[in-house]
């Protein structure tokens, strides 16, 4: 007869979980399409496409989620376009 052992190894992972925030715009009637799409280029950093493409998202969606991050990268992003007259949150 023959003894089969068997090993068990115990593997420990150790996880970062980061909590992703996103900054999400709120459609208005008082903002140009042109502002808000110069605004989110200053303030998110977006590129003339993706800047157009999200006003239009707000625009016929109602919101629009303009940019995802942690909260602290997010916050000062946020108050740009607050400051700019937009309606945004972080969520």
């Amino acid at each position: 007869m023959s003894t089969k052992e068997k090993t068990f190894e115990e593997v420990l992972l150790q996880e970062e979980v980061l909590t992703q925030n996103e900054i999400v715009l709120h459609n208005d009637d008082v903002n140009t399409f042109d502002h808000v799409i110069n605004t989110l280029i200053y303030a998110c950093e977006h590129t003339a496409e993706q800047a157009e493409q999200c006003a239009l998202l707000v625009h016929y969606k109602g919101k629009c989620t303009v940019k995802t991050g942690v909260y602290d990268e997010l916050k000062p992003r946020c108050s740009m376009l607050l400051e700019a007259g937009l309606s945004a949150e972080i969520v």
